[in-house]
């Protein structure tokens, strides 16, 4: 199976070697058929899962999840709590998956690797300024080293939105390529803010120059903002992974993030990764859910699946 490689651009060329060179790669990508992108996400949307499947795609979606805290009123034992969720996500059936992440801020790094220690689930962390981005780079660099050296397992970094939509194509790609050195060992999720890039043209340009730039995964959005993940706006990035793979041979993440609650949703996006990018994705190492809520209707419907009753909220832990 391919892997995530920091030299990805190597295969496509020079084409950061300038800005004018970038932006002419990233230009000359085919324009989006915005009806076409939404009537195909739509459709398939209606797939219909049931019994063995759907519980096979409730354990893995649960396995994929980021469980993720991201308040200004986060505490220890708040961190603590979510950490235990994540390595136990249903204290009344341990045959239930853990997550496959938990996402806090770099000073509650340490706390969550003390929270999941032995249990295999990661640290993620968000950094460079997160949600909005608008810091100095030497500010940016010193929120990812605060993050690793804490123990962060991967850092999620938002790009410079202004800079990208002001058409600074090369100065968005040396952040990447700069917080990617930054991360050492730690895997990088490089979020686009899809919300904020007002078009699908933008959203597929910024697939492509994070991948170059050597994302090992790209992220819709923080959940900050309006509009966060579709499935249209996830088709895309599942496109353009794809795309890349097969030009470079390397293989790439997706992450869709906010906005993603329920059971239904989650195989919804489930089923546009087996259809658009294949089963090579279909594994937590490749493909996560950015969420906080989800996971209880996860646990719920699991519930349901294996009992026939439906438990209802009051048996699962609020996050």
């Amino acid at each position: 199976m391919p892997t995530s490689a920091p030299a990805a651009a190597h295969a496509l060329g020079d084409v950061t070697a300038s800005d004018s060179t970038l932006r002419r790669f990233l230009h000359g990508l085919p324009g989006v058929d915005a009806v076409g992108l939404e009537a195909r996400a739509a459709s398939l949307g209606t797939r219909s899962i049931k019994t063995t499947a759907k519980a096979y795609a409730i354990d893995l979606a649960i396995s994929m999840v980021d469980l993720t805290t991201l308040e200004g009123a986060d505490t220890p034992g708040k961190v603590r709590a979510l950490g235990a969720k994540a390595a136990l996500p249903d204290p009344t059936d341990r045959t239930a998956p853990t997550t496959a992440a938990v996402c806090v801020y770099p000073d509650m790094v340490a706390v969550a690797k003390e929270a999941v220690a032995g249990s295999g689930v990661r640290v993620a962390s968000v950094a460079t300024a997160f949600p909005a981005g608008r810091a100095a780079l030497a500010v940016k660099l010193a929120d990812v080293r605060d993050a690793v050296a804490a123990g962060a397992d991967e850092i999620d970094m938002v790009i410079d939105r202004g800079a990208f939509l002001a058409g600074k194509y090369l100065k968005v790609y040396d952040e990447i390529v700069a917080v990617k050195e930054a991360s050492g060992a730690a895997r990088l999720k490089v979020i686009f803010e899809t919300g904020e890039l007002s078009t699908y043209d933008n959203i597929r340009r910024a697939s492509w120059l994070g991948m170059l730039a050597g994302a090992d995964f790209i992220k819709t959005s923080t959940g900050k903002v309006a509009v966060n993940a579709t499935p249209a706006n996830t088709l895309l990035m599942l496109e353009a992974v794809r795309d890349f793979r097969a030009q470079t041979g390397v293989q790439i993440g997706v992450k869709p993030a906010g906005g993603i609650r329920t059971t239904k949703d989650a195989v919804k996006f489930l089923v546009l990764v087996n259809e658009t990018a294949g089963e090579d994705w279909l594994d937590n190492h490749w493909f996560r859910f950015g969420a906080s809520s989800l996971l209880n209707d996860l646990l719920m419907q699991r519930q349901k699946l294996a009992t026939g009753r439906y438990s209802g909220p009051d048996y699962v832990t609020v996050d």
